[in-house]
């Protein structure tokens, strides 16, 4: 048996090191929080947008100029409450309650990376979404989770929650070189945002859990189609879209567009690009610069002329062995 003096001794030496584990931990925190960039940059910084070249009429797109990500920012208002409500259930239905991280999976991560020797992911919020995604990178070492703990918490400060979500839907990649929600909506449905339905909203949720694994133009649709329907039956259980609302999202159909080339009317708009665009403005801006860029051809008429050259120059090809076709319009 331990005598009175060795339990003291224990406990004094326990005492010691959460003591000292209190003191390292609170200069660790307070040596990263000088290191991490102020919060403030999330609305300052310039966020790359790709540039649109449109028809006559500028609303039929042509081409998407963009580099790495294609994004078009949009507002609040323009976003739908069925892809709100879609991330909420997927990603962090405790968003409008916690104060920017989910302490409890941050516990999981640490006793992850302890047990397993090697750096894990915890089930970030969507403010610490933002924060990797905007700020820090997606290094999975210590140093980057407690900079995204304390800019998640400093940035829960400076902005109210509708500020945040919509910065983070406008912000987080859904794959295929998608970033933000609009650029997703377009890419895979060839719609606004704003026009996106309940079960459209499920599937785009869900592809932010791993967009490569869950891209609709992978080999893992069918995971993709049961994570959407999960995610359907989340919003249900937590009440934020009714029995109706869900059943009838349930049994919808999705048409995702199939993946096709970058170009419409290719050779028309390689010569708006080349010289006159990059010329004019250079590669950066037009890769990143949101330009909106109305060109003076008619997507209807265009295409109507390519059937043409194509099916008759098919036939004089047969025919009398010419493999070259042209075709002028002219409005008299």
């Amino acid at each position: 048996m331990w005598k009175p003096r060795s339990w003291k001794r224990f406990f004094f030496i326990i005492a010691m090191i959460l003591i000292g584990g209190i003191v390292v931990g609170s200069l660790m925190l307070l040596y990263y929080a000088f290191q991490v960039p102020d919060p403030s940059i999330l609305t300052v910084r310039r966020i790359n947008e790709s540039t649109k070249i449109y028809d006559r009429t500028g609303t039929k797109l042509l081409y998407d100029v963009h580099g790495e990500e294609k994004r078009t920012v949009i507002s609040w208002d323009q976003m739908p409450e069925s892809i709100k409500k879609a991330t909420l259930a997927s990603e962090d239905n405790d968003f409008y309650t916690h104060g920017g991280i989910d302490l409890k999976g941050i516990v999981r991560a640490l006793y992850r990376d302890i047990t397993n020797l090697q750096a894990a992911e915890g089930g970030s919020t969507i403010t610490q979404q933002l924060v990797k995604n905007a700020l820090v990178g997606k290094d999975k070492t210590l140093s980057r989770k407690i900079k995204e703990a304390i800019l998640s918490i400093q940035i829960e400060r400076a902005y109210s929650k509708d500020q945040i979500f919509w910065m983070y839907l406008n912000q987080i990649p859904y794959g295929s070189n998608a970033y933000g929600i609009e650029a997703a909506s377009q890419t895979f449905f060839e719609k606004p945002a704003s026009q996106l339905s309940l079960k459209e909203a499920a599937m785009l949720a869900s592809i932010v859990k791993a967009p490569s694994y869950y891209s609709p133009y992978g080999n893992h649709t069918d995971q993709l189609a049961t994570r959407a329907n999960y995610v359907l039956k989340r919003m249900h259980d937590l009440r934020l879209i009714t029995e109706t609302e869900y059943r009838q999202a349930e049994a919808e159909q999705l048409a995702v567009v199939p993946l096709k080339g970058e170009f419409a009317a290719a050779h028309f708009v390689k010569n708006v690009l080349q010289p006159y665009l990059v010329d004019k403005y250079g590669d950066d801006l037009l890769e990143n610069g949101g330009l909106n860029v109305v060109t003076t051809l008619d997507l209807d008429m265009q295409k109507i002329a390519e059937e043409a050259v194509k099916k008759y120059g098919a036939i004089n090809e047969k025919s009398y062995k010419a493999n070259n076709a042209a075709l002028v319009a002219v409005d008299p």
